[in-house]
């Protein structure tokens, strides 16, 4: 299709306040490793969330609790979801959290977020130069327990994203 597009001729230019999409060969597009995953947040209910969605797509659940993980914040909380996933061999996945008493959560504000999973830090680091220009910074960009680089942010949108390098959880 090229810069064209499907429904105007080559030559044309775009119109007036839209710009023209490069084309791109087939079998030359870019490789990206990261992925984009929906990330569901709850208050207590993620367990019992992700092994419902299981139960609807199949595939496998993780789990890790805030104990497992060694991030234990408020003792009656232990054992509340802080990674969760289920993921089928189709490629579905979608993530979920039991987010901390400690900080504020409206099932009707702020539900799910963004992940953004990457296998290299070079990769999530560039990403994360380029969202978080007129972010909060909701946790900087650095190692934690679960993965060698993480950190969660909220774009000028309003939009919170979460960004890692994707890493095998051993307890």
């Amino acid at each position: 299709m090229g810069a064209a597009g499907p429904n105007r001729p080559r030559g044309r230019p775009a119109p007036a306040g839209r710009r023209a999409v490069p084309h791109v060969p087939r079998g030359k597009e870019p490789v990206m490793t990261a992925k984009a995953v929906t990330h569901l947040n709850f208050r207590g209910d993620a367990r019992e969330a992700l092994t419902f969605y299981q139960s609807a797509f199949g595939g496998d659940v993780t789990l890790v609790t805030y104990k497992d993980a060694g991030n234990v914040q408020e003792p009656a909380e232990a054992d509340q979801v802080m990674f969760g996933q289920v993921s089928t061999a189709d490629g579905l996945c979608v993530m979920a959290y039991d987010v901390p008493s400690a900080l504020p959560w409206n099932q009707g504000e702020n539900a799910f977020f963004v992940s953004v999973r990457g296998e290299t830090t070079e990769e999530i680091t560039a990403y994360w130069g380029k969202l978080s220009d007129g972010a909060t910074v909701l946790r900087p960009l650095g190692a934690a327990q679960w993965a060698p680089l993480y950190g969660m942010l909220r774009d000028r949108f309003g939009v919170t994203w979460v960004l890692d390098v994707v890493s095998e959880y051993t307890a």
